[in-house]
């Protein structure tokens, strides 16, 4: 699967000293550059014989604060949660949670059955299983012995 990041903060012309700071900025990635002010969540891609299987790594969310949508070959996942609520006898002095959003592509291999992916979310995982369309024979492999 490849991966497509899309940064919806991005600008067109950043400065100067945003793009150094970013492009040699040590985040694990290199040379991706960082993304300011957007959440990326992990992913896990992995494969077996019958299946691909992503695990997103979005903790806070609720199942229905997440969108998939499969189009012309590629899965995106997008998340976004707000934190609205307010009591009229409380005021805040500092308030970090507000809104939270992200979204992710991936390119499809042409084996997956894109009418069957299913998702679950549990434990701030959401797992996505990708069925193949057939499952991959082992090969087999024979020595052939030399006389």
């Amino acid at each position: 699967m490849t991966l497509v990041k899309w940064n919806p903060e991005s600008s067109l012309l950043p400065s100067f000293s945003s793009w150094i700071d970013d492009f040699f900025a040590d985040n694990g990635d290199f040379p991706m550059p960082k993304v300011k002010g957007v959440s990326i969540p992990a992913v896990n891609v992995t494969e077996n014989k019958k299946e691909f299987r992503l695990e997103v790594a979005a903790p806070g969310f609720n199942k229905e604060d997440f969108k998939l949508e499969v189009k012309n070959g590629y899965l995106t996942i997008s998340g976004e949660s707000k934190f609205n609520e307010e009591k009229e006898d409380e005021k805040f002095m500092r308030r970090e949670f507000r809104f939270n959003s992200f979204s992710r592509s991936f390119t499809l291999p042409d084996n997956v059955k894109e009418d069957k992916i299913e998702a679950i979310y549990k434990d701030g995982i959401l797992q996505v299983v990708l069925p193949k369309m057939k499952e991959e024979k082992e090969e087999l492999i024979k020595s052939i012995p030399i006389k």
